[in-house]
C-alpha cells in the first residue's frame, strides 16, 4: 500500500478514535451531571417529605394534647337538673342578669340605672362558662378569701360590687336586693361542681407568659384596626344593641367602658383574655392572636382614655400589689 494512502487512513482512525473519546467524555459529564441533579432533587424531596411529615406529626401531637387538656376543662352544673323550682327561678335569673346586666341595671335598666351600659357577659364570657373566658369556674369554690387589692377576706358580694363598681364603673348593689342574691345563686350553682378550696381547671383567665420587650401601643393600635375595629370601632366605643339598652360589641375605651380599677385594666389580664377569646370565635383550641400580637393589643387599649376611680384604698400592703399594675408600685394618693 502506498506509503501516503496508509499515513491518511492512519490519521482517519486516529480521528474517529478522538471524536469517540471527546463524545464518551461528553456522555459521561452529562451522565454525571444528571445524576447529580436529580440525586440532590430526589434527596430534597425526600427531605422535604420528611420534614412534612415531621410538621404533620407535631401538628397531630399538639391537637391531641389540646383535646386532652380541654376535656379536663372546668364545665358548669347543669341548670336544668334543678328539682327546686324557687331555687331554679332564681339561678336563671341570675343568669339572666349576667348575660343582659344592662337590660336590668343599665343607663336604660328596668330594675336600676346603676351602671355603664356594659353586660356581666362582656367581660365574663357565655355567662362565665368559657374555657379561659375569665368564667366563674373557681369563684365558689375559693370565696371568701383574702385579696391583696383589698387587704380584706371578701365573700361573693363585695366580689360582685367590686365589678358593679369597677368593670361596670356603676354603684353597688345591697346584699339582700333580688339581683344580688340571684347573681350569687347562679355564680354558686354553676361551680358547686368544683370541691371548696380547689381550682377548676381552665378557669378565671389564661397567665401569659411575659415578653422579653416592652408591650407595644403603636403595633397594637395597627392589629387592633386590622383585627378588633369591625367590631369595637376605630374609636373603641362598641356597637349598642338595636333596643339601646345593651352592647351587642361592648366599648373599650371611653366613658362607658370599665374604668382603671376593673381587673381587665391591667395589661396582664388584658392580654391573656384577649388571647384566647379574640376575635370573635377565637378558642383556646384555636387562637387566632399570637402572645405577641395579644400582649401589643393590649398596650394599645390600656393606653386609651376610661372613667377614673378613687384608688386610694387599694393595696394597703404596697408589697403585694402586681408589677404590671397601671398605677405602678407606689401606692396611689
Amino acid at each position: 500500500m502506498n506509503p501516503e494512502k496508509q499515513n491518511i487512513l492512519q490519521f482517519k482512525s486516529l480521528v474517529k478514535r478522538l471524536i469517540y473519546l471527546f463524545t464518551t467524555i461528553i456522555f459521561l459529564v452529562i451522565a454525571v451531571f444528571l445524576f447529580l441533579f436529580f440525586n440532590s432533587s430526589i434527596t430534597s424531596w425526600f427531605q422535604n417529605s420528611d420534614t412534612e411529615l415531621d410538621s404533620l406529626y407535631i401538628e397531630a401531637e399538639k391537637k391531641v394534647l389540646v383535646q386532652n387538656e380541654m376535656a379536663k376543662t372546668w364545665k358548669p352544673a347543669d341548670i336544668s337538673l334543678i328539682t327546686d323550682a324557687t331555687l331554679k327561678e332564681k339561678v336563671e335569673y341570675g343568669k339572666e342578669l349576667i348575660a343582659h346586666t344592662a337590660k336590668y341595671l343599665g343607663p336604660n335598666g328596668s330594675v336600676k340605672k346603676i351602671t355603664n351600659g356594659m353586660n356581666c357577659n362582656n367581660c365574663h364570657l357565655d355567662a362565665g362558662t368559657k374555657a379561659w373566658g375569665n368564667n366563674y369556674g373557681s369563684v365558689y369554690s375559693m370565696y371568701p378569701k383574702m385579696r391583696a387589692r383589698s387587704g380584706q377576706v371578701e365573700n361573693l358580694y363585695k366580689r360582685v360590687n367590686d365589678c358593679m363598681e369597677r368593670s361596670l364603673n356603676g354603684q353597688p348593689l345591697k346584699e339582700d336586693e333580688k339581683e344580688m342574691k340571684a347573681m350569687i345563686a347562679y355564680i354558686e350553682y354553676i361551680g358547686s361542681n368544683v370541691p371548696k378550696g380547689k381550682e377548676g381547671y381552665a378557669s378565671g383567665i389564661y397567665d401569659l407568659e411575659y415578653l422579653d420587650r416592652a408591650a407595644d401601643p403603636a403595633k397594637g393600635k395597627a392589629l387592633y384596626d386590622a383585627k378588633c375595629a369591625s367590631c369595637h370601632q376605630v374609636n373603641g366605643q362598641g356597637i349598642l344593641a338595636e333596643d339601646k339598652k345593651e352592647y351587642t360589641y361592648p366599648p373599650l375605651w371611653g366613658a362607658n367602658s370599665y374604668n382603671n380599677g376593673a381587673g381587665l385594666f391591667r395589661i396582664s389580664r388584658f392580654a391573656g383574655y384577649i388571647k384566647y377569646n379574640m376575635p370573635l370565635g377565637a378558642t383556646y383550641e384555636n387562637p387566632q392572636l399570637s402572645d405577641e400580637e395579644a400582649w401589643d393589643i393590649a398596650a394599645y387599649v390600656e393606653n386609651q382614655p376610661r372613667p377614673s376611680k378613687d384608688l386610694s384604698q387599694d393595696w394597703p400592703d404596697i408589697s403585694k400589689k402586681p408589677v404590671d399594675h397601671p398605677e405602678g408600685t407606689e401606692k396611689v394618693l
